[in-house]
């Protein structure tokens, strides 16, 4: 983490991590994340001069790229990054947000849910998703981090499940991790208007009043909540669309049991990613993501117009400990 003082007062500040990822190849690459400057403070360089600096670190502990997420809307940061500092528009992923309601979410009885043990979810992880884009070699210490709640695998109760060491699985599996950025910081929705503040108070008071309506309930963001971030979604056989959405209402029943202030799960899909299709979630509550990439040495620059002109067509693994 690098700070900005000015006048002995607190103007910006800046974290990075670097880690070892999936980029065409294994790549070192520096993540740039809790960019801020002080509102009174902004258009002043100071913004500019932290992510030099930083650069300055991943280039003395050698990283191949450099590359951060913002907003697509966010069009202060995308300038800084894209016409200040040689940063190149990347991937497209999509944030898909799902509000955890007041009942439980029926799961289809045709479909077996288990809880994977640590080891074997990496297995499988390194196995079908070793060659996805940033897919952390570290994977092991992501599953075993405090945060990660666990990892389920989904399949229909007529094909067994077999060992996965033997490499036997059924024809139609699906699987996921759970994360809970909860436990971490919360979240809260400033300045929304009292349209929206009445509508997600009347939703709720009507869901309670007639639950045979079934309308759509607004969750109540507009106090400190928490979420879970379903990462390693992934999915193998024509019937496992059924099997991505009974996870997806699995890790929703889980957060309604078992955290009260947890108000929405959230996860992260490629633009092309086929899951979204399978993955409950409100469009007004989803948004697009942009992540711009940078290559901070000779033959890592030579590489980026290869890796840019597939800008639709990669699957991508989202890390939570970056969310």
């Amino acid at each position: 983490m690098l700070v900005a003082e000015l006048h002995h007062e607190l103007v910006g500040v800046i974290q990075g991590s670097i880690k070892r990822v999936t980029i065409k190849n294994q790549a070192r690459v520096g993540y740039i994340l809790g960019l801020r400057v002080a509102p009174f403070y902004r258009h002043k360089g100071i913004g500019l001069s932290l992510v030099k600096h930083l650069e300055e670190w991943f280039i003395t502990n050698q990283v191949d790229f450099a590359y951060m997420a913002t907003d697509k809307d966010n069009l202060g940061s995308v300038k800084l990054f894209t016409d200040k500092l040689g940063f190149i528009k990347f991937r497209t992923p999509t944030i898909l947000v799902n509000p955890v309601g007041l009942r439980k979410s029926r799961i289809s009885p045709t479909v077996e849910i288990a809880k994977l043990k640590i080891e074997d979810a990496e297995l499988l992880y390194r196995r079908f998703m070793g060659s996805t884009e940033f897919f952390p070699d570290d994977i092991d210490r992501v599953l075993r981090n405090k945060l990660s709640l666990g990892t389920w695998v989904a399949y229909p109760i007529t094909e067994s499940w077999g060992d996965i060491n033997s490499g036997q699985f059924p024809p139609n599996w699906a699987m996921l991790s759970v994360w809970n950025s909860g436990d971490l910081f919360k979240l809260r929705v400033d300045k929304a208007p009292l349209s929206c503040f009445m509508y997600a108070k009347s939703s709720r008071l009507i869901d309670r009043v007639f639950p045979c309506l079934k309308i759509p309930v607004f969750p109540d963001v507009f106090r400190p909540f928490g979420f879970y971030f379903m990462y390693g979604l992934n999915q193998h056989g024509p019937r496992s669309g059924l099997l991505v959405r009974s996870l997806c209402r699995f890790v929703h029943n889980m957060a309604m049991e078992f955290e009260e202030d947890c108000k929405v799960i959230v996860t992260e899909v490629g633009g092309c990613d086929s899951l979204s299709l399978n993955i409950p979630h409100w469009k007004l509550l989803s948004c697009e993501d942009l992540w711009c990439i940078k290559g901070l040495r000779k033959e890592t620059q030579d590489s980026l117009f290869e890796l840019t002109k597939t800008l639709t067509s990669r699957d991508l693994f989202v890390d939570p400990r970056e969310v």
